[in-house]
């Protein structure tokens, strides 16, 4: 679905000093999505990790002081804190998350994406869906906090975000600017949000990214997802290639740079997927490549995705990284 528009935003690129990176961890690399409800827990921990090594110059401490399930203390490291260590220190920074097995179910089964606030299993399905998605945030901001990394959860539907006819109407993203000025790093959410026309729909994460890098123009984008990259057909399938630089027009259409190939590209869809699946991905990250902003799609708690987050890659891309590379077509 098309969830771009003319919106209202209160701010413009020149706002923010510059956005190192908007980093996008895909709701399938970072949850087991065909279990309900259950995070990777191995892969957001590397993430997490890397994520720290290509952000932070500094040594930094653990932030999430929260007390979990089965522990009766609240673990701190007050006193190892340097109160010389500034936050700039820290590159900006967005990090935004999918939903993977948190939300899209829930959405799905009650009709969210479709609108129609006024059935009673729409409405409880969206107050079911963002109690799914706000709960996976709360856990990936704890594993980012619990790394040094200073992230502030921010949920789209809270922050005013709405869209008219699936298309992004309202987006006000001063509080987000205000959390980077502050040295925080805003983590972000696919959401359930109103829509003016159809009552309410599903704003995904790759359409936010993209709204986002409009405004504020990072130097480069990463997707984190659960594959290599993206592929000429579904990779589970026998000779899937991997496509290693995507290169867009100023017309918006894109095309395979490298490998040449002679068949069409196939691209497909979950059924539960409310968002549009690498459809989505491939269609918002050729609109942030069109703005001159380099988009990097690559696995997740990899070599190549601790590469990617340490970015920018060059503009040869390195024999052995793996991963796809889509660029404004020169």
């Amino acid at each position: 679905m098309d969830q771009r528009s003319q919106s209202t935003t209160t701010n413009s690129a020149a706002d923010a000093r510059s956005l190192h990176c908007i980093v996008k961890l895909g709701g399938s690399a970072i949850t087991c999505k065909n279990e309900l409800e259950t995070i990777n827990e191995d892969n957001l921990s590397i993430v997490s990790s890397q994520l720290r090594q290509g952000m932070i110059s500094e040594p930094c401490h653990g932030m999430d002081w929260s007390r979990r399930p089965g522990s009766t203390n609240i673990q701190t490291v007050v006193d190892k804190f340097d109160d010389e260590l500034e936050s700039s220190q820290c590159k900006r920074l967005i990090v935004v998350h999918g939903a993977g097995s948190f939300g899209h179910f829930q959405a799905s089964r009650s009709g969210v994406h479709k609108g129609g606030l006024n059935k009673p299993l729409v409405k409880a399905g969206f107050v079911a869906t963002r109690i799914s998605v706000n709960t996976l945030n709360l856990e990936i901001v704890r594993a980012l906090a619990k790394e040094g990394i200073p992230s502030i959860g921010m949920s789209p539907f809270s922050c005013g975000w709405s869209t008219c006819e699936r298309n992004i109407a309202m987006a006000d993203t001063s509080t987000v600017v205000k959390a980077l000025d502050a040295g925080f790093v805003p983590v972000l959410h696919g959401d359930a949000v109103l829509d003016t026309s159809l009552g309410c729909t599903i704003l995904s994460g790759d359409v936010i990214i993209s709204h986002l890098a409009e405004h504020l123009r990072p130097d480069y984008v990463v997707f984190l997802t659960d594959v290599s990259g993206v592929y000429d057909r579904p990779p589970t399938e026998p000779g899937a290639v991997l496509l290693r630089e995507i290169v867009v027009h100023e017309d918006g259409s894109w095309s395979v740079l490298q490998p040449k190939l002679q068949d069409e590209v196939e691209i497909t869809v979950a059924a539960h997927d409310t968002t549009g699946g690498m459809v989505t991905k491939i269609t918002e990250a050729a609109m942030i490549a069109k703005l001159g902003i380099d988009v990097y799609i690559v696995k997740a708690a990899t070599e190549h995705s601790a590469r990617a987050l340490k970015g920018p890659l060059p503009h040869n891309i390195p024999d052995d990284w793996l991963g796809t590379v889509i660029r404004l077509a020169h």
